[in-house]
């Protein structure tokens, strides 16, 4: 349209921003994780094993942000108009994220399963190993917490990071509750309990997450964007005549798309109806990238398209 522009990445420049603190949490948590399983399996806690297994999903999507973060600036460096890869690497993010979700559910079921066998078996429960551990383990997270805390409000792939520690750490919290109790008035039975709590505290982290993957992977509309409002808007920019094949998705997290086709007035201005158009999107809906199509109403062969 002869309107010179440039296509921002500040997405991914957010998260390049803190992948040194995400780098820190990551080793601090994977370095953990071996710890805090050893004493699980050796204490027999039930409820040091599932924050354990928690603790792992943190550890692999502390990793996969930082895949991400690290494939996303490769691309954006090396990354050419002619590359196969016309969307980017961004989507990475999205089928990370679905995993951890899968991986999410099947630690949940898991301990609930074992806090279900357990809680009536009276088992044997050492419970200085597991309060050492657990007030080691929260002090762990508390520092990926406070590393991570800046980032989260910059970048969502590091805001995902950030809310599975906030979780971990309500984990750890319940873990010591767990031990203090179980050393205090030989309660057995609040170990399985504390560890089915744990459990439960997941799942409806695991649907939330997941729901929100498998929607960015069908291309679905984001959910806060009205699509017949859109096309309402759109149609009413001066001089539009018709509008269709519109397209609204996610490419990933906080980077929204939508493209369309706008029949315009022949004797329109097409560069003040595309910059109407953009400009709409953007403040109305909150869509930044927006590509139109802008046609004259005499112009033929639109028609032609059958999806």
């Amino acid at each position: 349209m002869g309107h010179d522009h440039d296509h921002g990445v500040g997405l991914a420049r957010a998260g390049e921003r803190h992948r040194g603190r995400l780098a820190i949490a990551f080793g601090l948590t994977f370095g953990f994780f071996f710890v805090q399983a050893a004493t699980g399996i050796i204490a027999n806690s039930l409820a040091l094993l599932s924050d354990a297994a928690h603790m792992l999903t943190d550890v692999i999507g502390l990793g996969m942000a930082l895949a991400a973060i690290q494939l996303a600036s490769r691309f954006a460096v090396n990354g050419s108009a002619r590359s196969s890869h016309t969307f980017g690497l961004y989507r990475l993010e999205i089928l990370a994220a679905f995993v951890n979700a899968l991986l999410l559910f099947g630690v949940a079921i898991w301990v609930l399963y074992e806090a279900a066998q357990r809680v009536f078996d009276d088992p044997e429960v050492l419970g200085v190993p597991m309060l050492i551990v657990a007030i080691i383990g929260l002090a762990i997270n508390v520092i990926a917490f406070l590393l991570l805390r800046e980032g989260s409000k910059e970048s969502l792939n590091v805001e995902g990071a950030y809310l599975e520690v906030l979780a971990d750490m309500i984990g750890s919290v319940g873990v010591i509750i767990a031990a203090v109790l179980l050393q205090a008035f030989g309660w057995t039975w609040i170990d399985p309990v504390i560890g089915a709590a744990i459990g439960l505290w997941i799942l409806p982290r695991t649907h939330r997450l997941g729901r929100r993957a498998v929607r960015i992977l069908l291309q679905a509309a984001p959910e806060h964007v009205d699509v017949d409002t859109l096309v309402t808007d759109l149609e009413g920019i001066d001089g539009v005549v018709d509008v269709h094949d519109v397209h609204v998705w996610t490419l990933t997290s906080e980077m929204d798309a939508a493209s369309a086709h706008l029949v315009i007035d022949a004797a329109t201005d097409s560069h003040h109806v595309l910059d109407r158009a953009r400009e709409l999107v953007a403040s109305r809906h909150g869509i930044d990238h927006g590509t139109f199509q802008v046609e004259p109403d005499n112009h033929d062969g639109c028609d032609e398209i059958t999806w």
